[in-house]
């Protein structure tokens, strides 16, 4: 696909230099955003026993958690449009801190809900937006190794923060390590003071100049069109993304994708403890899924970044999805642990590819400028899965009595987002071949004609110079 939103930048990405310690803060804070809610579950069990409730209240702090994170997307677009991914972060990180060591004070669930849930869960989105925004802002030609990298921040975390939460559990209690995890969390703040404002270099390429005077004629022509509110609405986030054709395809995708995206990570232990497999063994599972995730998110950004690849990224993104869903619906018919090892291994790879791919495909398709908006714009319409996925998966368990039938529903939801992704970028893909034959088309005939009236105008020139000279004579 053609990436003219991506280099219509107006200055020369580094492509490296700081850009590599703005991945490593990307790295801290998008692991935090990511892992951090996963791993809250090891207290969920003596929370539960605290307050006398039931598993389903005590799960909803966690969906709470990610629901507000991708919910406050379009909050977070506002302000990193506004100020820069710098103060967000810190302030995102301050937020997030602040609300862990509210928590370990709570005196009822509804305190966790409030403070875990909803402020935390604001934390992590002024966390996240903002790492996968600057990302886009120092990097071009390596922006996908850039990108696999800091998303692999997630698995690493995830890794890191499982034995430590189950260390501070076992000697500290869930409020005592909900206090020390506060403190743990302030390394956003770090984080986000790597993210310094890049400092821009303008190109003066005649040919860009050309096309950002076409575009902003175009753009131009839209705004007059645009009512007075939706100029005001668009100063703070671009909504006329809606009326993007490549950006609606990956919405509507990524809507059938999460609903069954989730749910197999959440349930995959408890799987594996109804075939009558030990703790033990069925925690081991998620390490080798975490394992195979880490490598696989910077491995995906490295094929995704060949020539063979980047051209057509929006195919290798689609046919990850379906890999994905098709490893879900594999892992019933796999027999014993050692088929669940198998599925761990393969759904880890899936995972990572999908993940690495997420957030790079998006820029692909609007560019680093409009990028922001986007992704505040497309994670509050995803929250909506995002949040009714696990339930409705944990429901049909429910419903049947066997966990088979939920990883059945999840990867068929997977594939059928996929083959969504995959035919609709293929048309578009041949409209935007067509359109860009229709521009040039366009250009030459303006071209022509403008060379036609200057051509007239100079014999008007000619003409008007010999009668002149006749008269004098």
């Amino acid at each position: 696909m053609p990436r003219p939103a991506s280099t219509n930048l107006g200055y020369t990405p580094p492509d490296g230099g700081w850009g590599w310690a703005v991945v490593f803060g990307s790295f801290i804070s998008i692991g935090f955003s990511y892992a951090f809610p996963k791993s809250l579950t090891i207290y969920f069990k003596e929370i539960q026993e605290y307050f006398s409730i039931s598993y389903s209240e005590i799960a909803w702090v966690s969906s709470i958690m990610l629901a507000t994170m991708y919910a406050g997307g379009p909050v977070s677009s506002v302000l990193v449009n506004r100020y820069g991914s710098r103060p967000v972060v810190i302030v995102g990180g301050l937020m997030v801190g602040v609300a862990m060591v509210t928590a370990s004070f709570g005196t009822t669930i509804v305190h966790l809900y409030l403070c875990v849930g909803v402020i935390g869960g604001f934390g992590l989105a002024f966390n996240l937006q903002p790492s996968l925004t600057i990302i886009g802002k120092y990097f071009l030609v390596k922006r996908p190794i850039a990108n696999g990298l800091a998303m692999a921040g997630s698995p690493v975390f995830l890794s890191t923060l499982a034995p430590l939460n189950q260390f501070l559990f076992d000697h500290f209690g869930w409020r005592g390590s909900f206090l020390i995890l506060g403190g743990v969390l302030f390394n956003c703040c770090m984080a986000g003071s790597l993210m310094r404002p890049i400092k821009m270099r303008k190109t003066t390429d005649e040919n860009d100049t050309g096309k950002l005077d076409v575009t902003s004629q175009r753009a131009g022509e839209d705004e007059s069109k645009q009512s007075g509110c939706a100029t005001k609405v668009n100063q703070f986030i671009d909504v006329s993304l809606f009326k993007h054709r490549g950006f609606l395809i990956y919405l509507v995708g990524n809507v059938l994708m999460f609903f069954g995206f989730f749910a197999p990570v959440v349930f995959l232990a408890p799987y594996a403890k109804h075939q009558g497999i030990d703790e033990y063994s069925a925690a081991f599972l998620l390490s080798i899924f975490a394992l195979v995730d880490m490598f696989a998110r910077p491995g995906t950004g490295l094929v995704a970044n060949t020539r063979w690849i980047r051209p057509k990224i929006q195919y290798f993104f689609s046919l990850s999805v379906i890999f994905n869903g098709l490893c879900h619906i594999m892992c019933p018919l796999l027999p014993g642990y050692s088929g669940l090892v198998v599925y761990a291994v393969f759904f880890g790879l899936a995972f990572g590819m999908v993940c690495a791919l997420l957030f790079e495909v998006l820029m692909d398709l609007v560019g680093a400028q409009r990028f922001s908006s986007a992704v505040g714009l497309a994670t509050i319409i995803e929250c909506g899965p995002v949040l009714l996925g696990p339930p409705i998966s944990g429901l049909l368990v429910d419903i049947f009595l066997d966990y088979k039938y939920m990883y059945f529903a999840c990867g068929v939801m997977m594939v059928l987002g996929g083959i969504f992704l995959y035919i609709m970028n293929y048309y578009n893909y041949r409209w935007l071949e067509k359109e860009g034959k229709q521009r040039k088309v366009e250009e030459l005939e303006i071209g022509s004609a403008k060379e036609l009236a200057a051509n007239e105008e100079n014999k008007d020139n000619e003409e008007e110079i010999r009668r002149n000279t006749q008269e004098e004579g």
